[in-house]
């Protein structure tokens, strides 16, 4: 998703109710100079942090214009903990100097009074400092903005920066670096004062930790008149001065240290560490506080639905937040932010060492009522520890589908085992639901089918002008269109979708296949089509943002896939008022049967077929004559389009699955057997002592040990060098015979795409997976799951010496 320059921070004051008083533990310096013309959007944003423990020194640097001083004060006499301090006119260096002095803070900000930073900067850059005691300063990536527009995501290089300023001017310095280095040199009056203090810290040893992965933090406001424009005008005098001063500081940099960069990795076995913080930056607890544990912000059906929840929650009764635990570019990231200001992307900040203390930290600074795991590993493993840390906090998950190639069940696998710690586990579909109860052993009563939903006034055919699609790809008017809109993988089927075109055309010559979508499989379905003779039945529209005027002009849409959840593609499908022929996998009997389309019974194996393309000639038949009898009957196709809306408002909109979850929340939080239980199952799990804890420690270990990991470095002789990177190689598992394992890899690359699209919209997935170290540890994991007995305890059994297994096995 393309970023958007215009959801600028700082628009609005948001007014939480957060604390004003308390001791500070950052100090944020602004100079401020006749800068009244942007203030007030700084001043919201400063206001807007999660972290409310600051001071804000303002520093009036002998501004002339009265009115404009008048505002300051203004503004600071909202909040106790703004002040302005006034001096006479020395320039920037001059007046974050005077105010840094006067900082009695761990920390110093500088922030410039027409910057913007967005609500998480601080709580981000003051946990990277107090984690790494030795950095001088935290940064985080940077957005451009006004007259330019960039996004700047440049890794600290300390041999660049002798000639290059890569560096953002926003940042959280250590107090004791800016003494060290006695603070900004007042040199000039223009200058690039911030890269000249940044190459003296270098020279001095300093090095910065950057916060990276996505979070694009802090806007630095592009002016052509600013004091940039003035110090990068080569025939200007401040040029030249500017870089000799720049030069000459340079040279000092002789043996610089490296930055610590975020994304990191974990590979000890220290138990988690609860945090001892005891402050919470709520005024008052008058709100439902709720933290959702999630995976990433990627572009799928998973985050949908985390954003419709969000976006949808009464905000005058409950409080949100956000937190993700595994890395990537977070591409919904914005657009979270832009719903809710409490987005923390862990792994972009925290290392997973520290991840447990650091959600422990926010459950006590929130006081969180409820905690929502959706989609995260990390947060399943959690549970037990966090339950017998926090027996008032009420714990539920929510989970999209079982998925039998993974982990012997998925998400849904590690909700049965956790079941008997949380307080429910809501499913998207009933499938899903009976497996819960019956594989995987949930107490009925603990296991609800609630449904994602669609936003039906959106996905409303009256909004959208018909025919828009028919004109860009040529389809005239009197050719039915079958519309086939997914992530074009195996698990949806792309090559049984051109058997059906061509099925259909046979009887129905006019009818066109519209596929909406890209993937990992578009050009071989490209290629087949045309060797199938379909090129002028299938249509290939590319992936698109605006799924919509496919859905108007369409008159059915096909599902075939191998496995589902309970589609997206259905939801707006029916709330278009298209009618859906789908295979009949999963939960999509809960939406699609014979009265808003049709179900096909799947006559492949979810565990032996994924990826073949051999498909039975009844199901190709079964699938051509339900579209054909639609297709065929104008009259059957608008009553099943008028009962699909009718469908989908009364009982599967994103309004109505928001109504149930407020509702849920509020009885999550009121039951007192609930309660009771809570406590029940804290108290069992503190007999355990270090148990619950252990387990976080052996997820993240084996998430270091499958980084380190190398497929490849296997040789047909059985040595074990895939393992030389590990810190943990499990003993004896060199000279065998890895034919098996070859063949399991070059199935499991195709099981990673699917598990990777599972993970996201049920529709789609972010990006495709290429040979990259992500790929690497993935089939590393592939490879422990293969050599377990069981995904958890199985993985513990292949650590254990040899002889203990002998004589395990010898006991029985």
């Amino acid at each position: 998703m393309e970023f958007n320059f215009k959801w600028e921070p700082g628009l609005t004051c948001m007014n939480r109710n957060l604390v004003k008083n308390g001791k500070p533990e950052v100090t944020i310096v602004t100079p401020y100079y006749n800068g009244a013309k942007y203030f007030e959007q700084t001043y919201n944003c400063v206001m807007n942090q999660t972290f409310p423990w600051f001071e804000w020194i303002i520093v009036n640097d002998g501004s002339t214009r009265q009115e404009d001083v008048e505002l300051a004060e203004r503004f600071a006499a909202q909040d106790p903990r703004v002040r302005v301090v006034h001096k006479e006119n020395g320039g920037i260096s001059t007046a974050r100097n005077f105010g840094m002095r006067q900082a009695k803070t761990k920390y110093v900000v500088s922030l410039d009074c027409d910057d913007l930073i967005e609500p998480t900067w601080l709580e981000y850059c003051w946990w990277m400092l107090e984690k790494n005691p030795d950095a001088a300063w935290a940064y985080t990536d940077s957005v451009g903005f006004q007259d330019q527009e960039y996004l700047w995501d440049a890794p600290f290089d300390p041999i660049r920066l002798k000639t290059n300023n890569h560096l953002t001017e926003v940042a959280m310095i250590r107090k004791e670096w800016f003494d060290k280095v006695n603070g900004y040199a007042e040199v000039s009056k223009h200058y690039n004062e911030d890269w000249h203090f940044w190459l003296r810290t270098v020279a001095k040893g300093g090095f910065p930790v950057q916060a990276k992965g996505g979070d694009y933090l802090s806007w630095y406001r592009r002016t052509d008149s600013g004091v940039l424009s003035i110090v990068n005008d080569q025939k200007s005098e401040w040029a030249k001065k500017n870089a000799q001063l720049i030069a000459d500081v340079a040279k000092d940099v002789i043996d610089p240290k490296q930055a610590v960069l975020y994304p990191r990795n974990t590979s000890n076995f220290d138990a988690p560490k609860l945090s001892d913080w005891n402050r919470c930056i709520f005024g008052s607890h008058d709100k439902i506080h709720v933290t959702l544990l999630a995976p990433w912000l990627e572009m799928g059906g998973a985050d949908k639905f985390n954003l419709d929840l969000i976006s949808g929650l009464d905000k005058e009764k409950f409080e949100v937040s956000i937190l993700t635990t595994v890395p990537g570019y977070q591409a919904w990231g914005q657009v979270f932010r832009h719903e809710i200001p409490e987005v923390f992307n862990l792994p972009n900040f925290v290392e997973p060492g520290d991840f447990a203390e650091f959600v422990s930290y926010f459950i006590k600074s929130r006081e969180t009522d409820i905690l929502m795991v959706t989609n995260s590993y990390h947060g399943y493993y959690m549970i037990p520890w966090l339950r017998q840390n926090f027996p008032k906090l009420a714990i539920i998950d929510y989970v999209h589908m079982e998925e039998w190639y993974w982990r012997k069940g998925g998400y849904a696998r590690t909700s049965g085992v956790m079941g008997a710690l949380t307080e429910k586990t809501y499913v998207c579909n009933s499938a899903t639901e009976k497996v819960m109860v019956e594989h995987f052993h949930r107490v009925p009563e603990t296991v609800e089918t609630l449904h994602i939903g669609v936003d039906s006034d959106q996905f409303n055919a009256e909004r959208i002008a018909k025919g828009i699609v028919r004109k860009q790809l040529g389809i005239s008017d009197n050719r039915p269109i079958v519309l086939f809109i997914c992530r074009l993988h195996g698990q949806k089927r792309p090559f049984l979708m051109l058997e059906i075109a061509q099925k259909v055309h046979k009887r129905l010559p006019k009818a066109a296949f519209v596929v909406v979508g890209d993937g990992p499989l578009e050009e071989d379905l490209k290629r087949k089509s045309l060797a199938m003779g379909l090129e002028s039945i299938v249509y290939f529209a590319g992936a698109t943002k605006e799924t919509r005027p496919y859905y108007r002009d369409a008159d059915v849409t096909l599902i075939c896939s191998l496995k589902e959840g309970l589609s997206l593609t259905s939801y707006e499908s029916l709330s278009m008022g298209v009618p859906v022929v789908s295979a009949d996998v999963g939960g999509q009997c809960d939406l699609v049967d014979s009265s808003v389309g049709a179900l096909i019974p799947c006559m492949q194996s979810e565990a032996d077929d994924f990826g073949a393309n051999n498909f039975e000639a009844e199901e190709v038949s079964a699938y051509a004559d339900a579209l054909v009898k639609i297709l065929s009957d104008s009259a059957l196709r608008e009553k099943m389009s008028q009962t699909g809306r009718k469908k989908i408002d009364e009982g599967f909109s994103i309004r109505r699955m928001v109504e149930k979850f407020q509702k849920e929340f509020e009885w999550l939080v009121s039951d007192s057997g609930l309660a009771e239980r809570r406590m029940k199952a804290a108290e069992a799990l503190s007999e355990l002592d270090l148990l619950a804890g252990d387990m976080i420690t052996m997820e993240l270990q084996e998430q270091a040990c499958e980084s380190g990991f190398n497929p490849y470095a296997y040789t047909k002789y059985g040595s074990n060098t895939g393992f030389s990177h590990c810190s943990s190689t499990p003993a004896g598992t060199g000279n065998v015979d890895l034919t098996s394992i070859y063949e399991r890899l070059e199935h499991h690359d195709k099981v990673l795409i699917a598990h990777g699209e599972l993970l996201g919209r049920h529709e789609q997935i972010p990006s495709e997976p290429h040979e990259t170290e992500e790929v690497q540890v993935l089939k590393q994991r592939i490879y422990d799951l293969e050599h377990s007995h069981s995904y958890r305890f199985g993985y513990i059994f292949m650590y254990i010496p040899a002889k203990i297994k002998r004589w395990l096995k010898n006991r029985g």
